[in-house]
């Protein structure tokens, strides 16, 4: 089993709290794979095109016997279930399931680049992460603590 399995939610359509809610309940049934915990949930400015409504996101951990590649595929059999369309880059979704990093694992194919490659630009990735994790280092050993410093802030506000 791999442990340090960090998975980031969003959601900004069709009641996001409940949509993050289902998908970690979707998530500690994936075969193989246990949900360890999960951050708190925040509210978070949009990150692209148009006009968007707020975000909620939160982070997960997990601990898996999957693949990484396994993983992605029914992390996304979950966004698929919950309606999520890839029409445009960064737009308005009902769900966003992205694998943060994948324990000590590093990945570059088409389909997935672990450590998540926009990571550092986030707080609404690093504040939850941190929260999860404060020690944790990038497979690199940057230091969470570290990227959040520098990391750009935008609006972010802990739900719960």
């Amino acid at each position: 089993m791999t442990g340090g399995v960090f998975i980031g939610l969003g959601s900004n359509l069709q009641q996001p709290e409940q949509q993050l809610r289902s998908a970690l309940a979707e998530m500690a049934a994936i075969p193989q794979t246990q949900l360890l915990r999960c951050s708190g949930f925040y509210r978070s400015a949009p990150v692209g095109p148009g006009e968007q409504p707020d975000y909620i996101n939160a982070v997960a951990e997990l601990e898996s016997a999957l693949s990484a590649t396994a993983l992605l595929e029914a992390l996304q059999g979950i966004e698929d279930r919950h309606g999520r369309k890839r029409l445009m880059r960064w737009g308005a979704r009902t769900l966003d399931l992205d694998i943060l990093l994948f324990g000590r694992e590093t990945v570059d194919s088409d389909s997935l680049q672990i450590p998540h490659p926009r990571i550092g630009e986030r707080n609404f990735v690093l504040v939850p992460l941190a929260e999860l994790a404060p020690d944790l280092k990038l497979p690199g050993g940057e230091p969470i603590r570290e990227l959040l410093r520098r990391c750009p802030q935008s609006r972010l506000e802990r739900l719960n």
